[in-house]
């Protein structure tokens, strides 16, 4: 008989089960997972508002938006291991205050800095908040079904609030000043300490040791580069400077995971980086953020610069989308009691392999209906594989070390974030420049096509400078290459979906379904008693 795998409740027999307090509980852990998605996007309409009245130059432009994210990918193993030290609820509660504090000073910014200082506070909370809140999911829910369930809903919540950030900043910004955008932020914060010490268990490692400086500032030290490294690629392309960032934090990697296998009390579970199945599920979850962060980069560029839509337009249309996911995700977390999870997440990365290759034939012009069936087949496919393989990380960690579990599958889903838009953003933009549709558009000034080639907001914008019939060939023909820039990036993404499904097939299909797992425990009484009599 196969033991039970290590870090799981039901290696110790049957597990207790959740009541309406810890579902309640649940609920108050999704206010900052809803928060801290949305602070990723919520910038989207602020930053113009922002720009008149603050006058930023365009790299303070570029760090408001980006330093909320580079500090929060580069804390999440340091405080992910310092919550399972200092005990999770308090580690949350703290980063409530930091988080709402930061909103707060954002919200009454008078200067550029003051913004970017804000949103590295915010950044630092964040990385509280994230991995607080998944290692919680794992001391509320010992079952694992009621925990996959949990994890399910703490997806959707993640996912709704990336999508919503959007159309939440423009609906303020319509009646209110850009600061609300922020402060917003605040009573919500308030609502989770009060309600947090109430409703939520406080969970620290008795043996967790003292916390190691040297290993924060390794994990830092290698994750912050490579993560500031790839998003400037996708910006500046190969720079000496981004490539060098990248190189830097690839190098120092080594040295951190040295010494977690050195140190007496190290910061991730050495057991953890043995394991198979821990191992594979988060790389299965950096692979599907490679493609659902990175593919954004298309679907946005297309419906405002191809079919003329605002920001705000473009952010409801991804409503429905984020409809269809809230329904998938519960038909996968019962597909998952008799159907091995591999097989559900190979079908899944199958499901996103089709839809990328029918977005390689969206066409440049009233493309809407393909664009969001493709976009909306990609989120169904991708969603309960993020769900499956979280819920895989947080049951094969013990329980005190959920909270670095946590943090380390979700530094690897950063990872693939800023790598897809690396990867396929150039893919993309060489795409875009190599398109014969800017070789030669009818009355268009030869110098006006080398900044048209670079991007299609390039391109779009040199076209307001042009006479009438000459800014309209250049617009046509700027959108037939962004469409060219699309189809290809869909076909490189469906490569890599298409890989990560033979990947998970055969990394993942020793983990078992949920009635496999019941059998096994059923047996081993039986086992024990006919031992026993035997004796």
């Amino acid at each position: 008989m196969t033991a039970p795998q290590p870090g799981t409740d039901d290696a110790a027999g049957a597990a207790p089960t959740a009541g309406r307090k810890e579902w309640i509980a649940l609920g108050v852990l999704l206010l900052p997972v809803l928060l801290v998605s949305m602070d990723l996007t919520v910038l989207y309409f602020a930053i113009p508002s922002i720009s008149t009245d603050l006058r930023p130059s365009g790299d303070q432009q570029l760090w408001m938006i980006d330093v909320y994210g580079f500090v929060l990918a580069g804390l999440l193993i340091t405080m992910g291991a310092l919550g399972d030290r200092i005990g999770r609820r308090r580690l949350l509660l703290l980063g409530a205050l930091v988080f709402g504090l930061g909103s707060l000073l954002a919200a009454f910014a008078s200067s550029a800095e003051m913004v970017i200082v804000a949103r590295a506070l915010q950044g630092v909370g964040g990385a509280t908040l994230m991995p607080s809140t998944l290692a919680l999911i794992r001391n509320l829910f010992h079952d694992q079904t009621q925990r996959r369930t949990a994890v399910a809903v703490w997806s959707t919540g993640m996912a709704a609030g990336a999508a919503l950030g959007p159309v939440v900043s423009g609906a303020l910004l319509n009646w209110f000043w850009w600061g609300s955008v922020f402060i917003i932020n605040v009573p919500v914060m308030v609502l989770l300490l009060v309600l947090g010490p109430l409703l939520l268990p406080e969970f620290r490692a008795a043996l967790a040791g003292r916390f190691d400086m040297l290993s924060a500032l390794l994990s830092l030290a290698s994750v912050l580069p490579v993560i500031y490294g790839f998003k400037k690629i996708a910006i500046d392309g190969f720079d000496l400077v981004p490539v060098a960032s990248v190189v830097v934090g690839l190098a120092v990697a080594p040295l951190f995971v040295r010494r977690q296998f050195r140190v007496e009390q190290p910061m991730i579970d050495v057991e953890l980086l043995r394991n198979r199945v821990f191992g594979a599920s988060v790389l299965t979850n950096t692979l599907a953020s490679f493609i659902l962060v990175g593919y954004s980069l298309f679907s946005t560029q297309y419906l405002q610069n191809v079919l003329g839509m605002s920001a705000l337009k473009a952010a409801l249309w991804t409503i429905p989308g984020t409809i269809a996911v809230g329904a998938a995700v519960p038909v996968a977390t019962v597909l998952v009691r008799t159907v091995r999870p591999a097989y559900i997440i190979g079908t899944g990365f199958s499901v996103a392999t089709f839809a990328l290759l029918m977005l390689t034939r969206v066409p440049a012009s009233d493309g809407l209906a393909y664009m969001l069936v493709g976009i909306i087949a990609l989120a169904v496919g991708l969603t309960p594989v993020l769900t499956l393989v979280t819920e895989m990380v947080v049951g094969q960690a013990p329980p005190e070390r959920a909270g670095s579990a946590s943090a380390l599958l979700q530094t690897g889903q950063e990872f693939g974030g800023a790598l897809g838009i690396a990867v396929l953003g150039t893919i993309g933009a060489a795409a875009y420049r190599g398109s014969s549709a800017l070789d030669a558009p009818a009355g268009v000034p030869h110098q006006a096509l080398d900044p048209a080639r670079e991007t299609i907001g390039g391109a779009l914008a040199v076209a307001h400078t042009l006479p009438g019939p000459a800014s309209e060939s250049l617009v046509t023909a700027a959108r037939e290459a962004f469409t060219t820039e699309v189809h290809v990036g869909s076909l490189a993404g469906a490569l890599v979906m298409a890989l990560a499904a033979a990947f998970a097939l055969v990394t993942l299909r020793s983990v078992k379904n949920d009635t496999e797992r019941s059998a096994e425990l059923a047996a081993v009484p039986q086992e024990t008693a006919t031992a026993a009599g035997a004796v």
